[in-house]
């Protein structure tokens, strides 16, 4: 049998993801890491060590639709990729691809998050 994870009564924690372009989303669902800016790290990295589970919802900028979604599957380390070339990014992580669709905003227009005033979830 499995242990139980030792962060099993810890919050589950949700982030959007805005991509600048469709390649870097295809390049993460294809080889299952991503890199963010150095400002996010500290924050993906926080909710991945205090919570049971950190869900990533990817949007690229300006398509107006989600293009899927994955899990946190590792701290952000030093390690950089050269998949992203040198356009800011900070450390490589792990994401495990829960689902790859593109889905439009129109579909979670009932989500609103109450950490931007309530603002739809896009």
């Amino acid at each position: 049998s499995k242990s139980p994870s030792p962060r099993q009564n810890m919050p589950v924690r949700y982030f959007i993801m805005k991509s600048s372009n469709l390649q870097n989303i295809e390049i993460s669902q294809q080889k299952g890491v991503w890199s963010t800016t150095p400002s996010n790290e500290r924050k993906l990295n926080g909710a991945f060590w205090e919570s049971s589970m950190v869900y990533l919802i990817f949007s690229v900028q300006g398509s107006g639709h989600f293009q899927g979604f994955a899990r946190m599957g590792s701290s952000i380390g030093c390690e950089k990729s050269q998949d992203w070339g040198s356009a800011g990014f900070g450390g490589v992580f792990k994401v495990e691809w829960i689902r790859k669709e593109s889905i439009p905003f129109q579909f979670a227009q009932h989500l609103l998050n109450p950490w931007n005033d309530n603002k739809k979830v896009q």
